[in-house]
């Protein structure tokens, strides 16, 4: 018994990160633990709704039933019927977001990175389309609390490593079980583009220092990549197969538009290789991650309609030519060239650094972007991005009821206090072991 208890709580087992293991996990899973449905209908009175989509309603009613939005309007001018709602909750000088969503995480694959047996995020090998990030995800994460605190309420749970990393899965910061917290399902494939110039030193860390120097194996790796690609379209449209090839099967969507193409190239001469190969291999949907010097090539992604998730605000520039609040206004520039993005918290410590994508978009906001474009660039247009717009990304009827209510500006640090958070009109824990330090030692030291 004890060791049927011990493989039934075992958090990760490496059969079912590589997507081989779904009828193993039925027969553990001897009761399904689902989630609950919202089953009281509320309405949220006089808060000033930021909708997502660019619009402010300053004196708004908000309806919520059976977890979706159902009325999103000026209080002044909506017809209300308090009576057909189970709860009213007056939200005067409060304001109303849409779920905050972050793209390109590894939190709940993550939770203390100078602990490798607590890092879940990287295979071994360097082509892996069919290894899938939704089966890795840990909803017990001590770090998921403390984001949601924030605002963030859903994010894309994204592997790490090698050439293909593999395949990505839209996420809920809240459930028992990956089952419960998925959102879309194998929503992208996550390829590193080959680095034209790579550093010369590696540090004991693998942290690269010292001059560039040109990659001699560039050529190979692209010809690896464009062959990759092309056997895997020809597996795709032929026939039915005698043998399946996982890898292969992984990359299907590629080629049919359900799945994303999520390629990560800062430099722009990688950008411009990158948006060739696209246009070459047919894909229908592909997006840029990172895209440091995609200000640079405006019209090529605008032309191509690919979007750019800009994967740090708070970062130095990576040419010594740039100016010096390069990343800090590279929004602004993407916005004023008509080019789609949202922006993402990728970088250093990063699960725990998903807390922070509110104030990014803050410093954004502070060059160039006004106040409603920066919080669209966390939430309508990383929906957008992610395929999920018609769902979530904005508090409109008939979307799902991802949003929260907040004392201040959710976007300054100083002013922003989520007091209350739903996802699908749940209401959620807001809880995390932060606060309760916080209250613990405040009373120690008879703190007000």
């Amino acid at each position: 018994m004890k060791k049927m208890i011990k493989l039934f709580c075992k958090p990760r087992l490496p059969l079912l990160r590589r997507g081989l293991g779904r009828g193993v996990l039925s027969l553990l899973l001897f009761t399904a633990i689902t989630a609950n449905a919202q089953t009281k209908s509320i309405l949220l009175l006089n808060g000033i709704a930021h909708i997502g989509n660019d619009s402010i309603i300053k004196n708004s009613v908000i309806g919520i039933k059976n977890g979706k939005i159902i009325l999103a309007a000026d209080a002044a001018i909506a017809k209300i019927d308090k009576s057909s709602y189970d709860e009213t909750i007056d939200v005067t000088g409060k304001h109303l977001y849409p779920g905050i969503i972050a793209p390109y995480s590894t939190l709940g694959l993550s939770e203390m990175e100078a602990v490798r047996a607590t890092n879940d995020f990287k295979e071994v090998g360097a082509i892996l389309p069919n290894v899938r990030s939704l089966i890795a995800y840990n909803t017990d994460s001590k770090i998921i609390p403390t984001v949601r605190t924030n605002g963030v309420l859903m994010v894309q749970v994204t592997p790490r490593g090698g050439m293909v990393a593999g395949t990505s899965s839209v996420m809920m910061l809240d459930g028992w079980n990956w089952e419960d917290a998925a959102y879309k399902i194998d929503d992208a494939i996550h390829l590193n583009w080959p680095l034209m110039q790579t550093h010369k030193f590696l540090d004991e860390d693998n942290l690269y220092y010292g001059p560039y120097e040109k990659n001699k194996d560039y050529l190979k790796q692209t010809n690896d990549l464009k062959k990759l690609f092309a056997d895997a379209k020809a597996y795709n449209e032929g026939d039915a197969k005698k043998e399946k090839n996982l890898r292969f099967e992984a990359m299907k969507g590629l080629f049919n538009g359900s799945q994303n193409l999520f390629i990560h190239a800062d430099n722009v001469k990688e950008i411009i290789e990158a948006v060739n190969f696209v246009k070459q291999n047919g894909l229908k949907r592909a997006v840029i991650v990172g895209g440091k010097d995609s200000w640079m090539v405006t019209d090529l992604l605008r032309e191509n309609n690919i979007a750019v998730v800009v994967s740090r605000v708070h970062d130095l520039p990576d040419h010594p030519e740039d100016d010096v609040d390069q990343p800090f206004k590279l929004p602004y520039l993407l916005q004023k060239a008509g080019v789609l993005f949202c922006i993402s918290s990728d970088g250093n410590m990063e699960a725990m650094e998903t807390r922070n994508l509110p104030f990014m978009a803050g410093t954004a906001a502070a060059y160039g972007l006004t106040k409603e474009q920066a919080l669209k660039a966390i939430t309508l247009s990383t929906a957008k991005i992610l395929g999920i717009d018609k769902t979530t990304g904005s508090i409109e009827a008939g979307k799902d009821a991802n949003l929260f209510i907040s004392t201040g500006d959710v976007l300054d640090m100083r002013t922003s206090n989520v007091e209350k958070a739903y996802l699908k009109g749940i209401s959620i824990d807001l809880n995390n072991d932060q606060k309760a330090l916080y209250e613990k030692y405040k009373k120690k030291y008879g703190l007000k």
